[in-house]
């Protein structure tokens, strides 16, 4: 009872899940959650109350040796009833390291290593215990999991039990309208690796969920629920953290053993009612369960939360993948290889406020993402080299098939910042407010009408492109071509312009086109640029989604491709820039190629030198 979100785990090898009897019971936990007890629990019961032959199967030698038979050999001597079975007592010749007797059944010791040991007795109960550190071929013998199997097939009530923490897989969360829980999604074969989850995703996918002791809503506890200071240090974090549900109530420690005691597992397909679970899981032959490493009792909310702290300090990824694997009983995906946390990114913000242009900044732009309840922005200003600092950003809440917030949108735009107005606005179309019989116009397009001297439609593409940005006609003429008057539409690559973003965040903020953010941008903010992870698929880049919006890394991306068409990356800091700010922008519509410098200013005489040899550099 100390840990009863096991009890399931190890009933399943007795009385089954709701009188059903799997082949496989699954559990995935994280480390000191109390899975070696639960298998010692599944020994014990069965060597007393119905002796059979049973096998345990390590990930290593020394690991049977040195940690689990002593353990068990503990728990013969403490159980008076199991003592009296053991055949000549715990010191005879006939007990061995890996071979016991008891009650005239043989209970063996294996590990993953050996295809002999695992292959030498038959079995009505086998148990693998951390299935992720075994080898996934046994000296060419096959699968270890397919060669415990198999010596079950004597037995007709034969159950398997497997368990293990994580290691490394992409694995997203799935809002379940069904049951308002939110459950691991079934992850892409080729993006999850770790073997236990894979084994997890294919049973019935049971997952321990949590009672809100204020609330008293029902929610899967994840790392994602902590909150701490992001500028702490372990030790201050190790203190102070704690979890908030999704309805937002503050749950500390003290409150775990009542929300264990109240906890219940519920598999998509599931859902709670009046304290209890109805409805039936997934038929599948596999019995899974997953158990975040928040809900064990032996370490505080503040340790498991320190530990990942002091990993990501280190900004050694396989640290931190130990400690989001072994800590929580998540799997890890290396962010974009030096991607940052967003708690990272937000320690790393300038102590600037938003609202204010600085000095050194040239122009603004702008990216919007459109939602169907609202519209989010992004505003950034450009100096040198690219340099940037974020503006502002926001949402502009209502319904976008209504013109309100359109015109909301466009008072925000011609709002001057510091005195400066935005000078590029790109504006996503890839969504169109409305129904088409229900709005006719489409409202994007509409806008960009309205404001085409600086707003311009944009889309983006998943395919690669020649050129970053690709300016097109929306309309055609009566001949096929595009309308001389017609709308523009920006075609953005948008692996290009998000790995922009990307591999920007970890910039010195003090070299030229360092990517800047405030200290008072909300953390969501930080946690949308975030959102996104790029991987290799195939042999091509795929972007794939961490959390459920990543609106502000759209808006982003949008934002740099705007500066990019304004030539940002080749502004100049010093006196022949500062003087003459035209020379660092230049109209749209006089932009032919993205390519092309733009036109600056006649220079100096005594400058003339030094620009034709930078424009015949620029041009090779």
């Amino acid at each position: 009872m100390l840990t009863p979100y096991n009890i399931m785990f190890v009933r399943a090898f007795t009385e089954g899940y709701r009188g059903r009897r799997y082949k496989r019971a699954i559990i995935v936990e994280a480390a000191q959650s109390g899975k070696t007890e639960g298998f010692l629990d599944v020994i014990g019961e069965r060597l007393d109350n119905r002796p059979a032959p049973m096998l345990y199967v390590g990930p290593s030698k020394e690991f049977v040796t040195d940690q689990f038979e002593p353990r068990l050999t503990e728990m013969f001597s403490q159980s008076a009833s199991l003592l009296g079975k053991v055949v000549g007592g715990l010191d005879s010749k006939k007990q061995k390291k890996t071979l016991k007797r008891i009650a005239g059944t043989r209970l063996r010791l294996a590990h993953a290593g050996s295809s002999t040991a695992l292959k030498s007795d038959p079995a009505a109960i086998a148990l693998v215990d951390e299935y992720d550190e075994m080898l996934k071929n046994v000296k060419g013998q096959g699968d270890p999991l397919g060669l415990v199997e198999a010596r079950g097939d004597t037995y007709a009530d034969f159950v398997v039990g497997v368990t293990s923490t994580p290691s490394a897989g992409l694995v997203q969360i799935d809002y379940d309208e069904h049951s308002g829980l939110e459950f691991w999604r079934v992850g892409d074969g080729e993006e999850v690796s770790s073997p236990i989850w894979r084994l997890w995703q294919g049973g019935t996918r049971h997952h321990f969920v949590w009672r809100c002791p204020q609330c008293e809503s029902y929610f899967v506890p994840r790392s994602s629920l902590l909150v701490y200071p992001p500028n702490a240090t372990p030790a201050e974090v190790e203190r102070v953290a704690h979890i908030v549900c999704p309805n937002g109530c503050v749950i500390t420690n003290d409150a775990k053993v009542e929300m264990n005691a109240n906890g219940l597992f519920v598999a998509p397909g599931q859902r709670i009612v009046d304290g209890e679970v109805v409805g039936d899981p997934a038929d599948v032959n596999d019995l899974s369960m997953w158990v975040s490493g928040l809900c064990s009792p032996f370490k505080t909310f503040g340790e498991r939360a320190a530990a990942l702290v002091t990993a990501q300090r280190t900004g050694e990824a396989a640290k931190i993948q130990t400690a989001t694997n072994s800590q929580f009983g998540e799997c890890y995906i290396e962010r974009g290889g030096d991607l940052p946390s967003w708690e990272v990114l937000k320690a790393r913000a300038l102590a600037y406020a938003l609202g204010v242009v600085p000095d050194a900044a040239r122009f603004l732009t702008c990216g919007i993402d459109v939602q169907k309840n609202r519209v989010v922005f992004v505003v950034r200003a450009w100096g040198p080299r690219a340099t940037s600092w974020l503006v502002a950003h926001g949402e502009i809440l209502g319904d976008t098939s209504q013109p309100e917030v359109w015109d909301d949108l466009e008072e925000m735009l011609r709002t001057p910042i510091s005195g400066r107005l935005i000078k590029l606005a790109f504006l996503d179309s890839g969504f169109r407010p409305g129904k088409p019989f229900q709005v006719p116009v489409n409202r994007v397009y509409e806008f960009c009408r309205r404001l085409r001297n600086f707003v311009f439609a944009s889309k983006g593409t998943s395919t690669s492109m020649i050129r970053p940005i690709i300016q097109a006609k929306l309309e055609v003429n009566k001949h096929g071509g595009a309308e001389k008057f017609g709308l523009d539409l920006m075609r953005l690559d948008t692996d290009h312009w998000k790995s922009f973003v990307h591999e920007r965040l970890g910039w010195d903020a003090t070299k030229a086109g360092a990517w800047h953010t405030s200290h008072e941008a909300a953390d969501d903010y930080f946690k949308q640029v975030v959102a996104e992870t790029r991987v290799i698929s195939e042999g091509k880049p795929k972007w794939i989604a961490l959390a459920r919006d990543n609106h502000y890394l759209d808006c982003e991306a949008m934002a740099a491709a705007a500066a990019y068409l304004l030539n940002a990356q080749y502004l100049r800091g010093g006196e022949d820039n500062a003087s003459n700010e035209s020379t660092a922008t230049v109209e749209v519509a006089s932009i032919e190629s993205a390519d092309t410098p733009p036109p600056r200013a006649t220079p100096r005489p005594d400058k003339t030198a030094r620009l034709k040899a930078l424009a015949a550099q620029l041009s090779r």
